[in-house]
């Protein structure tokens, strides 16, 4: 069964090739493919420098029965509700059973444990499901390579622009779609959600030599992250405070602590990255009195300025 799903995901390959892959000799190459002769299956080899084995055209439909959107939406098998969003829920039930069907006894009781026993929730704690009506849309303009005409909604002035994309691929992150797209000059990443009307247009494009949409994205919130703090700040924590820093902040704040910790007589001096005065000003009083900033003036101002008014507030 390996040698016969190497040869229709790869095509041909020698039995050197086919042998390197399943780590057995070439000797037993031989003798499996006799095996699957006998047995019916339609394989056959060519010899010479460019030659291999290779089954013939159209079997791969039949060893498996499933149907080519099946068979696309095996790669999302592990998240059924993604499945769902982009309407392909049904297929991969369909394809489930099909693979469950083929499957030894043994094997599909472990599968159905696995099934029983493991689920995995992708959305962030208190999210919100948020719609996205044009999601489907979006998706047959990307796997199609047509041109994409959408009215968004940006959180900046004008509100609302619309734009012609050239869609190159669809990410799912905490629960959220985004849409990696070719604008006008630049690559650009569009919230679903935020889009008020799509147009899939007659026009295809083609996609840009060498783009890779998982290098991208990555890339892409390495960006966002290197540009998300405008400034540093020096606080004090105490033993407490520093103890429970890592869950009040984001991932690099918390190392940034890490990194900089200094004993200052019993408390924890430390230096971290601020995305702007406000959010730390927030920050800072989530923690109450196990915290003290030290720099810069403007934010130490800022929370004394807030302090002053709840105790205004709660104070007689």
């Amino acid at each position: 069964m390996s040698l016969l799903l190497l040869l229709q995901t790869k095509g041909r390959m020698t039995a050197q090739a086919l042998a390197d892959e399943l780590e057995v000799s070439v000797r037993t190459i031989y003798r499996d493919v006799e095996s699957l002769h006998a047995a019916g299956v339609p394989l056959y080899g060519d010899a010479g420098p460019s030659g291999g084995y290779q089954l013939l055209d159209g079997y791969r439909t039949r060893l498996t029965g499933l149907t080519e959107q099946e068979a696309e939406s095996l790669f999302l098998a592990g998240l059924p509700g993604a499945a769902a969003d982009l309407g392909l829920g049904e297929a991969v039930s369909a394809a489930q059973l099909k693979l469950m069907a083929a499957l030894p006894s043994s094997m599909r009781d472990r599968a159905s444990r696995m099934a029983e026993r493991f689920h995995l929730d992708a959305p962030a704690w208190y999210y919100d499901a948020e719609p996205a009506p044009f999601l489907e849309l979006v998706a047959d303009a990307v796997w199609s390579s047509r041109l994409l005409e959408v009215t968004y909604r940006r959180w900046q002035a004008p509100e609302e622009v619309t734009r012609v994309l050239r869609p190159l691929g669809l990410v799912l992150k905490a629960g959220r779609w985004y849409l990696v797209a070719l604008g006008s000059t630049r690559i650009s990443t569009y919230r679903v959600s935020q889009i008020q009307a799509a147009r899939v247009l007659d026009e295809t494009f083609a996609r840009p030599e060498g783009f890779d949409l998982a290098a991208h994205w990555a890339a892409s919130l390495e960006d966002f992250q290197a540009r998300q703090f405008t400034g540093e700040a020096v606080i004090r924590l105490s033993r407490r405070g520093f103890e429970s820093f890592a869950s009040h902040v984001l991932p690099a704040v918390a190392r940034a602590a890490e990194e900089s910790a200094v004993d200052d007589g019993g408390w924890v001096r430390v230096t971290i990255p601020i995305e702007s005065i406000g959010h730390a000003t927030g920050m800072v009083l989530r923690m109450g009195g196990e915290v003290e900033v030290l720099a810069p003036d403007e934010l130490r101002s800022r929370v004394t300025e807030v302090v002053r008014q709840l105790a205004s507030i709660y104070l007689p």
